[in-house]
């Protein structure tokens, strides 16, 4: 097949890129132009600006177009405009953060809500307060512009090597060092996750049979509780005398540190970590052990220096000297 990739080198573009290339389609990347990528050389290279230059799109057709970031409405609509009835089968790539929060864990494609309509424009910047309700702004317009030929994937946390957001390599990173790691409470916090290998196969599975609808990608479903699943990595890659120490959320944010601890939900649990994905697996979705996915970061990422935002090492203990009792040490092995 044919598959237009918008976006196609950044991470989760990326990964849906390499699945499209493994699975033997002749792909075409639609970007900047800004971001180095690894992209072998049979894949076409398109360059122009989703917002204001969609020229290298004239006179192009597809079997599949594969919106990649889809951030604005209005985005959406002009790449209709520039494709027409051209780009064949629309998968756009949302979020789970396009719902109001569920009112219970488990909450299906059918009986979750997506934010209510709100009005955006192309200004509107993408923060962690209009991310979620711009997604769902996307899915409406994709609705409207590409009807029945349309597929919405909504996936959690996705993980993996190239991560631009670098979010799991600090966890991968903190828990190869060892000592007293600060693990954010409450312990009742649920997390799923997706490989970003996973989920382009799956957007490639879903290309491969035209299956249109809406779709959660998440793993593992009932949910892991955040905690649980820092101690599985642990167990995997830590060193003997490890301890997990829980820090309390009032705790952390008298210190103002809630936006050191990458993929931490915060003071509350949240049912839009905890989504049934029952109709993505009868489709087709394959999920790898999360040790798989450790692995894979640990050889991309190793052990480089993070970005500023990680909580630095003085944070860390200041916040494990003040909190409460150690948890139990966790040294090298199988997983809980």
């Amino acid at each position: 097949m044919r598959i237009l990739i918008v976006g196609g080198t950044s991470f989760v573009g990326r990964a849906i890129a390499w699945s499209a290339v493994n699975a033997g389609h002749e792909v075409t990347v639609f970007n900047r132009g800004q971001t180095p990528n690894d992209l072998p050389d049979q894949v076409t290279r398109l360059v122009g600006d989703r917002d204001s230059n969609l020229a290298a799109l004239a006179g192009t057709s597809f079997d599949v177009t594969v919106d990649a970031i889809a951030y604005r409405p209005h985005g959406v609509a002009a790449l209709r405009d520039a494709l027409g009835d051209r780009g064949g089968h629309h998968i756009q790539i949302s979020s789970v953060s396009a719902y109001e929060d569920p009112t219970e864990e488990g909450a299906t494609e059918d009986t979750a809500h997506l934010h209510p309509e709100a009005t955006f424009d192309a200004t509107t910047p993408v923060t962690g307060e209009t991310y979620g309700p711009l997604k769902a702004a996307c899915e409406r317009a994709a609705r409207e512009h590409f009807g029945e030929r349309l597929t919405i994937v909504r996936p959690t946390y996705v993980i993996g090597s190239y991560d631009a957001t670098l979010r799991f390599p600090y966890w991968t990173q903190r828990l190869q060092r060892g000592g007293d790691v600060a693990v954010p409470g409450p312990r009742g916090n649920a997390f799923q996750f997706i490989d970003a290998r996973d989920l382009g196969d799956f957007v490639m599975t879903l290309a491969a049979n035209a299956t249109t609808g809406a779709f959660h990608v998440a793993n593992p479903f009932p949910a892991v509780r955040f905690i649980e699943a820092l101690e599985q990595i642990s167990g995997q890659i830590s060193p003997q005398g490890t301890n997990l120490v829980e820090v309390p959320y009032e705790q952390i944010a008298r210190h103002h540190l809630d936006g050191r601890f990458p993929l931490w939900s915060g003071a509350k649990n949240e049912p839009a970590l905890a989504v049934d994905p029952a109709r993505a697996v009868a489709a087709g979705l394959r999920c790898r052990p999360l040790s798989d996915s450790v692995d894979d970061v640990i050889a991309w990422w190793g052990d480089r220096d993070g970005p500023s935002w990680w909580l630095t090492r003085e944070q860390e203990a200041m916040l494990v000297h003040t909190g409460p009792p150690r948890g139990p040490s966790r040294g090298p092995g199988p997983g809980r």
